[in-house]
């Protein structure tokens, strides 16, 4: 089953190259959904656990297990002609669409970024609040330049087994920005992580804010803590790396100094939708009633 690996890499290289998800998925004459939980759940699933020793039907059966709209018979009578398409597809060339002032800025800032990212690369394990329960959520992301050293690849796993392919910026060796798009194609709903940056060179830990939708598509901001665990880049080690979510009772000795940087009570910023004809003040007092709650 190596052209699973083969496919995963090849839809990682295009999304990272510009590539829309639809358009992979139109290419492919695949489901765009199909392809989605493809590449963000069941692939790198599957490779994770092959790489623990796991067997590759066995591995395949339990990486399907976690969606629902992946058949494995479909999956298996269709690899050799959804590698072929794959290979078909190529990003678009530099040059072919104009960008405008801010996008060239940040293009611009990419590439530099790139320049400065081995003084951040690795793999973490992240420790922020979990928007669920009082509990410490553990994630690991891994930090490089991409193979041409145009931008900073930022790779999340997340508490619940899918991955998120981002990019980061550096700026002035002060701040970074890192951002996601949390849902699926052809949906935007950004997340983005602001670190602020050592004064010195190949820290082992970073530190800053968390922002994000929760799961009413209201705006939250938390704390969040990089704290190194390797300087390598290999995607392979980065996959086999798990996210969890640990209550607070079960939070060890270790771990406990990240819960109480990350938890405590005002480390926390959230807003709520309040139904209501118009915005005014009385709005405002009842939204921060509603959030005491």
């Amino acid at each position: 089953m190596n052209e699973l690996i083969e496919i995963y890499k090849r839809i990682e290289y295009l999304r990272n190259n510009g590539v829309k998800m639809k358009e992979i998925a139109d290419h492919t004459q695949m489901a765009a959904s199909v392809i989605s939980s493809l590449y963000s759940s069941v692939l790198p699933t599957y490779i994770g656990e092959v790489k623990k020793g796991i067997a590759e039907e066995e591995a395949l059966d339990y990486a399907l297990s976690q969606v629902n709209n992946v058949s494995k018979k479909r999956l298996l009578g269709s690899l050799e002609s959804m590698k072929a398409r794959l290979l078909e597809l190529e990003p678009p060339q530099e040059g072919e669409k104009r960008k405008s002032p801010f996008w060239e800025m940040m293009a611009k800032e990419s590439r530099a970024s790139a320049q400065k990212a081995n003084n951040y690369s690795g793999i973490y394990m992240s420790y922020s609040l979990s928007s669920a329960a009082d509990a410490l959520k553990v994630e690991p992301y891994l930090i490089a330049a991409s193979e041409n050293n145009e931008y900073v690849r930022v790779v999340h796993m997340s508490a619940y087994n899918t991955t998120h392919a981002g990019v980061g910026l550096f700026n002035n060796h002060t701040t970074s920005y890192i951002l996601f798009n949390e849902r699926e194609c052809p949906e935007l709903a950004l997340f983005t992580i602001y670190l602020q940056l050592p004064m010195y060179d190949f820290p082992q830990m970073l530190k800053g804010l968390y922002l994000c939708l929760d799961y009413n598509r209201n705006p939250i901001a938390r704390r969040i803590l990089f704290v190194k665990q390797s300087d390598s880049t290999d995607m392979d080690e980065f996959l086999t790396l798990k996210g969890e979510i640990i209550p607070k009772d079960k939070i060890t000795e270790d771990l406990m100094p990240y819960y109480d940087y990350t938890c405590r009570p005002g480390d926390y910023i959230k807003t709520c939708t309040v139904p209501s004809p118009s915005l005014n003040t009385q709005d405002l007092e009842r939204e921060k009633k509603m959030l005491e709650l």
